[in-house]
């Protein structure tokens, strides 16, 4: 019989502080067969990342944590694949990566989140031939409830409703991904861009560099344009002074206006590497908790400039909480949870100031507003969308239901998050 160490009372609290965590043991097992004997006990279970969920989804009566496993990498350069495992950091693996050649194709906003939590939650990057972060998982390595080992590869019957799991299928313990040779990146920002100029040219706008990310506060303009372009440093293409209206910062700037920029990663067009231009807070900067909270909506992209003239429509609702909101594109996929299922999508994200009960009292107006535009929440920040409300958007849902029931009989991984927002 294996022994089971590193059990301890959880004191845990998400990145935001808005949720103190209700399970009675946290488990960081230092082996595969530690994780197996772990589940197979546990009544109640789930796997929790590095904790940057804004909502219960990864909360249950024990939870597992799976940082303390081996956190080698194992790259086959023939299939340009790395192995890693579920708990590494997404800013770890690209700095690991990138020594040794090679780069992922998306990274998120922030590299402090987990290979595990990102893709099970469709976490994305932007861009509009980008898939989101789950796309990337060639095969993965669960431990259901049972404790038994599955191991599924792409193309495995079910392996497409596997990937975006939200943690009701298993524990998720290795990831082999999509790798690539190693690219430079220089990041762009461009300020003031007229509202007309992005209804009127909005897939222009989108599609002005690999990865665009527009933040503004729904006053005047289109605060900031962020562009992030794939250079070849022996012929670096000319840096522009403006962007169809809009015109070039001349000095570094934050998303939110007077904050610091010592976090952000370099701007300016000075190229770097992937792993330091692609997300847009540095890895060693960012504080260890955030005072916001966040939630995200995700369209169609056919929806797009629609459903950002009703957001700005509703804006003087929800201004007085907000920081600041983002918008980015992510290409289509077939995972049957992601937020881009079948549709290449638009992402309006919102960073709200931390008042939960205020918060909670805008999103209803904003998600009941993009519901006719087919809106899909991030799973891992605020929403209200009910099981029944999500039903007729996510097409395969049903399906994934039976698979968890399969691979989950005894319901070891479900939570109050699952039974409002998946199982109803």
């Amino acid at each position: 019989m294996t022994t089971v160490r590193g059990a301890e009372p959880a004191r845990l609290t998400n990145w935001a502080g808005n949720l103190a965590y209700g399970a009675a043991r946290v488990h960081r097992p230092t082996s595969l067969e530690e994780v197996r004997a772990i589940v197979a006990r546990a009544p109640k279970i789930h796997a929790l990342g590095a904790r940057h969920s804004f909502n219960d989804v990864a909360d249950s009566a024990e939870l597992v944590v799976l940082d303390g496993l081996d956190q080698g990498i194992e790259i086959d350069r023939a299939a340009r694949t790395a192995t890693v495992n579920a708990g590494m950091r997404y800013g770890d693996l690209a700095r690991a990566l990138d020594r040794e050649g090679w780069a992922l194709h998306n990274m998120a906003s922030l590299p402090h989140i987990s290979v595990g939590g990102a893709v099970a939650t469709a976490t994305h990057g932007s861009g509009d031939r980008n898939g989101n972060l789950a796309t990337a998982v060639a095969a993965l390595e669960l431990v259901t409830s049972d404790g038994d080992v599955l191991r599924v590869s792409r193309g495995d019957d079910d392996f497409a409703g596997m990937v975006v799991g939200v943690g009701a299928l298993g524990v998720v313990t290795r990831f082999t991904l999509d790798v690539q040779p190693s690219y430079l990146v220089r990041q762009e920002i461009f300020e003031h861009l007229p509202w007309d100029v992005l209804f009127e040219r909005f897939d222009a706008v989108m599609a002005s560099a690999d990865s665009v990310s527009l933040f503004l506060d729904y006053g005047d303009d289109v605060g900031q344009v962020w562009l992030k372009t794939r250079v070849d440093p022996e012929y670096p293409p000319p840096l522009r002074e403006h962007l169809l209206g809009a015109r070039a910062a001349a000095r570094s700037v934050h998303p939110v206006a007077d904050r610091s920029t010592e976090d952000l990663t370099d701007q300016l067009g000075v190229p770097g590497s992937w792993a330091d231009r692609l997300p847009h807070f540095r890895m060693e900067a960012i504080a260890a908790s955030g005072a916001e909270f966040q939630s995200e909506c995700m369209v169609p992209r056919r929806f797009a400039v629609e459903a950002l003239r009703v957001v700005r429509d509703l804006a003087p609702a929800f201004r007085p909480h907000l920081v600041i909101s983002e918008i980015r594109t992510v290409a289509a996929d077939d995972l049957w949870l992601s937020s881009s299922y079948g549709t290449d999508a638009v992402c309006i994200h919102f960073s709200w100031k931390p008042d939960l009960e205020a918060v909670m009292g805008v999103l209803p107006a904003i998600e009941t507003a993009l519901a006719p535009f087919e809106a899909r929440p991030h799973w891992g920040k605020l929403f209200v969308a009910t099981a029944r409300d999500l039903e007729p958007r996510y097409p395969r849902l049903p399906d994934f239901r039976r698979l968890a029931e399969r691979l989950d009989p005894r319901g070891a991984f479900r939570n109050a998050f699952l039974d409002r927002h998946v199982f109803g």
